[in-house]
């Protein structure tokens, strides 16, 4: 049995188990509005516990599967590629976690990985994680690997080819920006945030995260399965250092088997009509106080409001362009107070409206020939459609269709909306359909 020993215990984490798990205790209590689901892959950091144990120790609280691949950046041996070890078992303060040499081999003969022992002997990224899934699982393999010099679309294949068994999970080990100042590092890490949220890596660069290669992978395995990476928690060393010239960022997600509307409708919709009616109630004044990380994620909302069956102000977002918590406070405000169809919402009214929130996803263009070739197009009682011609747009979300459910009566009756004549049509005449979570 050959046992890989702890390198970094007494620095990056506690030597006594009884340390480690009164910071989970800690842990549990900062997590607020967690929900019960169980991902298959997720990233988290791994940095020393004070900077990065909450979000890494929340990713994997997350995590199931008996079998955990383990992607972490070589940080001490380079890497050419990917490598893989011949140890038997890591060692930790919980006791041995057992490595799958199965797979490992595996791994070696499909995937071009080299045996590499002397790069993990020291190297952090792996065990950092190690104590947490043991606390969290005590029944499980991993099959650990470090990531060198590598195309994304070698983790991308490893992924999706053991994806496929449902006892196989997976842990993508990374920090963010290194030893840039607080205001940097913020402003870089949310598009890094933002690429890894929206399943774009296209212009992803090696500087944005330390393991970059992996980060991309796995997300355009998402990408490959119209799945979601929800957010958990973002923050940098600065909070625990004080000092914002010289910090190291951190984020940890877990991936959603769907889309991040429908996370959001299934797990947090009371909270999402809560936000809207407080926003309401202090006019757009309300505290951001204890709400889940994934509403930092940008979203566009409409906010509708009805009494009596019969509207009373609706204001909403096309497209995505802030935090969706940001657009939920300021839509709803927006709806009860400044919509120019109607009087602003008296006190009085409050408790007699009715608030229904519609989630979009972004739009997509539809590529048609001519109008009776976008009509084919449409998916009646599914799309919302936003149309644009000569300077003019109009929206139409999915509900309309319950008044106009036929598909040539609901075309014209937006070109109208926009300002336009309901026959009107051209060679620059443009349509867009986006879907809706409806709350």
């Amino acid at each position: 049995m050959k046992n890989k020993s702890m390198a970094v215990s007494g620095m990056f984490y506690p030597n006594d188990k009884k340390e480690i798990v009164k910071l989970i205790n800690e842990y549990e209590l900062n997590i607020k509005n967690d929900t019960n689901y169980i991902s298959r892959l997720v990233i988290a950091p791994h940095a020393g516990y004070k900077y990065s144990g909450f979000g890494a120790y929340f990713a994997l609280k997350h995590l199931g599967g008996k079998n955990i691949f383990i992607f972490a950046p070589a940080h001490k041996v380079y890497v050419e590629g990917i490598a893989i070890s011949s140890y038997d078992c890591f060692e930790t303060p919980f006791g041995k976690v057992q490595v799958n040499n199965e797979i490992t081999q595996e791994i070696a003969a499909k995937f071009n990985a080299n045996y590499c022992d002397e790069a993990f002997e020291t190297e952090h990224a792996i065990e950092v994680q190690l104590p947490f899934l043991k606390y969290l699982n005590k029944d499980f393999n991993i099959i650990p690997i470090l990531v060198g010099n590598c195309d994304p679309k070698a983790i991308y294949e490893i992924i999706s080819y053991y994806y496929e068994n449902s006892n196989n999970s997976f842990v993508i080990s990374s920090d963010l920006t290194h030893f840039l100042t607080d205001e940097k590092a913020k402003k870089i890490d949310n598009i890094t945030a933002q690429m890894i949220e929206c399943n774009k890596t296209e212009n992803f660069h090696r500087e944005q995260a330390c393991n970059a290669s992996a980060i991309c992978g796995a997300v355009e395995f998402s990408k490959s399965k119209n799945f979601s990476f929800i957010r958990l928690d973002m923050r940098n060393s600065s909070l625990v250092t004080n000092d914002k010239n010289n910090v190291v960022g951190y984020g940890s997600w877990m991936l959603y088997q769907g889309e991040k509307n429908q996370f959001i409708k299934k797990y947090y919709s009371d909270f999402v009509k809560e936000i809207c009616l407080n926003s309401i109630k202090t006019k757009g004044n309300m505290p951001k106080t204890n709400y889940p990380a994934v509403l930092n994620e940008i979203g566009a909302s409409f906010v509708t409001l009805e009494k009596n069956g019969n509207l009373r102000g609706c204001i909403g977002s096309i497209v995505a362009y802030r935090e969706l918590i940001d657009d939920l406070i300021s839509n709803a405000y927006m709806s009860a107070y400044k919509d120019p169809r109607f009087q602003p919402l008296r006190e009085s009214e409050i408790s007699e409206i009715e608030l229904k929130i519609s989630l979009l996803s972004e739009p997509v263009e539809i590529d048609f020939t001519d109008e009776e070739d976008l009509l084919e197009k449409i998916e009646q009682n599914k799309d919302g459609i936003i149309i644009s011609d000569l300077g003019k747009r109009a929206v139409y979300l999915p509900s309309v269709w319950e008044q106009l459910p036929d598909k040539r009566i609901f075309l014209y009756s937006l070109k109208q909306k926009a300002g336009l004549s309901p026959e009107h049509f051209s060679n620059t005449f443009k349509a867009y359909r986006f879907y809706t979570e409806y709350i």
